[in-house]
């Protein structure tokens, strides 16, 4: 057996591309498309029903988030509790989730107690009773929650940038007040539920251990139902109305200030996307980042401070967010432009560059960790019309990205950026 010498590093393996599960496409018999992902090793199943029902498609703040957060509130023939119960007997679980393009409701379940539980699962997809009482305590709840949440300077940070980065008239800008709590009724969820969270708006996804039984199941509690010929589409305006550069909402009492730098960006549709990627992966986009050794392990500013791009089915934005000592926060403002100036004068050396890559390449091949992860990664780039390829792509384009890209790219992008400061200067 030969010797063992720790004194050299392990040979490195370069990820050259990804192994996906690639999907099975079924129909119900109603034509509702269901895409199968089936893999691993445990008798659990997640099921996803996406609908294309987000805070995009609503025309009056707070509609699309309280329809899908009632949806298992009640239903034609179950209570709250009567569903919770039902779910939960059989060691299952039921969510709900809504971001600014879509809406899903999903089920973790083992498979020998599928059937039992779709009796519950469609109940909550088709037949949500949307009960006045019910609709008055989670208006209320939610008003107390958000009333709460507007005294702390990073909730309003970042409503208020989102708002600033898209303008009022764009959906993605749009943002509630408290008079709105006061302003949305229920039949407002009734309507918003009737226009978007029908099966011919939607798209099921199935991913774990799969049996054969699961899509006739699906189709026996969901197949017959009946759907409309056309799918609800409402075009909104997505251009920006102009929005100042800077805000600065004061808060005397705050012993810390929120910091929201940001601005649109291309999205995952655009040519520029992987490379831009990777240049916020150099700034802010992992714990060994500029911004990271800067602002918190040089000056101590802070516990934490991050930057992102997120990819909009209508659009996209960059981000940069912390929160800083109330005393510090000019000095904090200023090192983070003084890390994007960086960016753009001097080229990242073959060091850092090479130790993001590897970063990057890890975190794509953990991301492909179990049929779950796989299914994520598929809804990922399903819904913007592309396949796996888009992750093959991104793994050449992080392997052969060079310093002189990232620095065309910094000054291409990192321009008018809006900044947005709650707390004190």
């Amino acid at each position: 057996m030969p010797t063992l010498d720790r004194t050299k590093a392990p040979k490195f393996n370069e990820l050259d591309e990804l192994t996906f599960i690639h999907p099975q496409t079924h129909f119900l018999s109603n034509g509702v498309k269901v895409n199968v992902l089936s893999g691993g090793s445990q008798e659990i199943v997640k099921i996803d029903f996406i609908f294309k029902a987000g805070t995009y498609h609503q025309t009056k703040p707070l509609v699309a988030s309280a329809t899908n957060n009632l949806l298992k509130e009640g239903t034609k023939n179950y209570t709250a509790f009567e569903i919770a119960e039902g779910i939960d007997q059989y060691g299952a679980y039921l969510q709900t989730g809504i971001d600014f393009d879509v809406a899903s409701i999903t089920l973790y379940t083992l498979n020998t107690h599928l059937k039992n539980v779709l009796v519950y699962f469609q109940e909550v997809v088709l037949h949500p009773a949307f009960d006045q009482n019910e609709f008055d305590i989670y208006i209320n709840n939610a008003l107390e929650k958000f009333k709460v949440s507007m005294e702390k300077v990073s909730y309003v940070a970042r409503k208020e940038s989102m708002q600033q980065i898209f303008g009022l008239e764009n959906p993605y800008g749009t943002n509630a007040s408290a008079i709105d709590f006061e302003k949305i009724c229920k039949d407002d969820v009734v309507q918003f539920h009737h226009n978007f969270y029908q099966l011919s708006n939607c798209e099921i996804i199935v991913s774990g251990k799969v049996n054969s039984d699961c899509v006739d199941l699906l189709n026996h509690f969901f197949g017959d139902t009946n759907i409309s010929s056309t799918k609800k589409e409402i075009i909104r305006q997505t251009q920006s109305t102009e929005q100042p550069s800077k805000i600065y909402i004061e808060k005397p009492n705050s012993l810390q200030s929120a910091i929201r730098i940001g601005k649109q960006f291309p999205n995952k549709l655009h040519t520029d996307y992987f490379g831009l990627q990777i240049l916020n992966t150099i700034l802010g986009g992992y714990f060994g980042s500029r911004l990271m050794k800067n602002i918190r392990e040089e000056k101590g500013y802070t516990y934490g401070i991050s930057s992102g791009i997120v990819s909009l089915q209508h659009g996209g934005f960059f981000y940069i967010s912390t929160e800083v000592g109330a005393d510090v926060t000019k000095d904090a403002l200023k090192e983070i432009y003084k890390e994007i100036e960086l960016l753009k004068t001097e080229k990242i050396t073959s060091e850092e560059l090479a130790l993001v890559k590897n970063y990057l390449l890890g975190k794509l091949l953990k991301s492909c960790d179990g049929p779950f992860n796989m299914a994520e990664l598929f809804e990922n780039v399903h819904f913007y019309g592309l396949n796996y390829d888009f992750y093959n792509n991104y793994i050449q384009k992080i392997k052969s990205i060079t310093p002189e890209e990232l620095m065309k790219l910094a000054n291409n992008y990192f321009l008018d950026l809006k900044e947005t400061v709650v707390g004190q200067l």
